[in-house]
Formats: structure tokens, sequence, C-alpha cells
């Protein structure tokens, strides 16, 4: 019988050289839903940190991806020059209509610089309601997020606050495929 001294000993050598790799079930999930309107979707092998930059709420008031924590976020980053950025803004409307705001938040943010395009970008998503309207004129958001500025893009953020997948470029946000990977980041428990 080994002495309780010789057995801590051997879990002190091996145990540091052991990696444990924290799996997700759900990833499969969201890969499994990276088909047809959603096969762009890029699901990030390791979860990362929503950044902390500000944009501006429908009144003005400064917001941050933070103030959507507990939700499953729908993040969009648009501009009015994108024209894929527009074909895509009635399918993220559908979407907002079919899912449950206590628990997603389809979030689009204009990213023009331009002061003068605020105006047009506000009457545009006026005709997609029930999409509120968020700018962010300093144009660093698109940088700091998977996709690194292509318009549009879409990037999908868990109720802890972190960026799981992507899309660049125009997707069906509609689509049951897209429903089923927005799920599973419903589904998924508080880890």
């Amino acid at each position: 019988m080994a002495s309780p001294l010789i057995l801590s000993g051997v879990l002190l050598h091996y145990l540091p050289q052991t990696k444990f790799e924290r799996t997700n079930p759900n990833e499969d999930s969201l890969k499994a839903g990276a088909t047809g309107p959603m096969a762009k979707l890029e699901v990030l092998s390791s979860p990362a940190p929503v950044p902390t930059d500000t944009f501006e709420g429908p009144d003005g008031q400064a917001v941050t991806l933070a103030d959507f924590k507990g939700k499953v976020v729908v993040l969009n980053l648009w501009a009015t020059w994108c024209a894929p950025c527009k074909e895509e803004m009635p399918t993220l409307a559908a979407l907002a209509r079919q899912i449950d705001p206590s628990q997603v938040a389809v979030v689009v943010v204009n990213v023009d610089a331009v002061a003068s395009q605020a105006e047009p970008a506000r009457a545009f998503m006026a005709q997609n309601a029930p999409l509120t309207f968020y700018r962010q004129p300093a144009f660093t958001l698109p940088f700091r997020l998977p996709g690194a500025g292509a318009m549009p893009q879409t990037v999908l953020i868990d109720r802890q606050g972190r960026v799981r997948a992507s899309v660049t470029g125009a997707a069906d946000w509609s689509s049951p495929q897209a429903r089923r990977v927005i799920q599973a980041l419903v589904d998924e428990a508080d880890r």
C-alpha cells in the first residue's frame, strides 16, 4: 500500500504536466448550424471578452456591450454606404420579431463616421422595426471584433459577455439555421 506522502509526491509531479482542456458542449451545436445561410459562421475556438468601446443609444446615451450581459446578443455592425448591410437588415428585423427579447438582444450599430449620415441611417432603421438605432461614429468597434472592419459584420455574444462566433458579410438572420445557432447559445447553462 502506497503511503499518502508518496502518492502526494506523484500527484505533485504529474499534475502540473497535465493539460486540462475545458470543452464546450455547445460548440458543436454552434458549428452544426453553420450550414445554408449560416455557412460563413466562424466559431471561435476560445471565447473572447467583448470590447469596452462605447456607442450611442437611441437617445444619445453612452452604451457598452456589457450593458447587455445576461442576454445572448446578436451584434450587427453596418454602414449606410454598405449595400450588403442594407440588404440583410430586414432579416435582422425579422429575427428581432421572432426571438424572446428577455433572452436575446438584436443590437445593430451604425458605424458611419460622417455626421451627415446619422439622419439617413436613423430613417433607414425606422423602416426596419423593431430594431433600435445605435451609432458609433468613432468606427473603432469593428476593428476590435472578428472581421477586422469588414462590413457587414455580425458577432454572437453569449450571456456571460463573451464573443463566441461571427459572420463577415451578409446573412439571412431570419433563417431556421440562424435561429438554431442563436438557440444553442440561449440553451447554454451559465458556466
